[in-house]
């Protein structure tokens, strides 16, 4: 089992669950970090999760180029990816169409399921509210929603966060 794909909503534990997976794998570990300090409350977030991790981690900063950090990655690592949700934000703002998105989706969940180590990736479930008024929201949400099914699909396992508890949820069928 290669990918691993944890979701849930905000403050569920789903980072700091990945955190104690990857301390567990005995493996190097390589934090993939796609978020962006655009303002002090995102700064304030960022150096939270950074004071999470162990020292000794190697950071691979990739907000919006993510495919490609994967990619050069060694094999035999443990890589956390935290997380999608920034990602396809900031694909959004870099002007991707939903296509590109998608594309750029399956590449890594490809990548995910064939990397000789163990990878984790972590993104917000963003699906459960009610529908955002605003067209951008919607869109954002529909998005996200249909990249972490791309990857969820390719999953070996794919866990629900809630109050850090797991619920693993079904394998895809066909």
């Amino acid at each position: 089992m290669t990918l691993t794909f944890l979701t849930g909503g905000a403050r569920s534990g789903k980072s700091a669950l990945a955190v104690r997976r990857a301390r567990r794998s005995g493996r190097p570990v390589v934090f993939v970090a796609t978020g962006q300090a655009g303002d002090e409350e995102m700064a304030d977030r960022i150096a939270r999760h950074q004071a999470e991790r162990p020292e000794g981690w190697s950071t691979v900063e990739a907000p919006v180029d993510l495919v490609d950090a994967c990619a050069a990655l060694d094999p035999g690592a443990c890589v956390v990816v935290d997380c999608l949700s920034l990602w396809v934000s900031n694909l959004m703002e870099h002007g991707d169409d939903e296509a590109a998105t998608l594309d750029r989706a399956r590449a890594l969940a490809g990548w995910a399921a064939a990397y000789d180590g163990m990878v984790l990736v972590v993104t917000n479930e963003v699906g459960l509210g009610i529908v955002p008024m605003h067209p951008v929201s919607r869109g954002y949400r529909d998005r996200l929603g249909r990249v972490n099914a791309v990857l969820a699909r390719d999953a070996g396992l794919a866990q629900l966060v809630v109050a850090g508890r797991t619920l693993t949820l079904d394998p895809q069928e066909d």
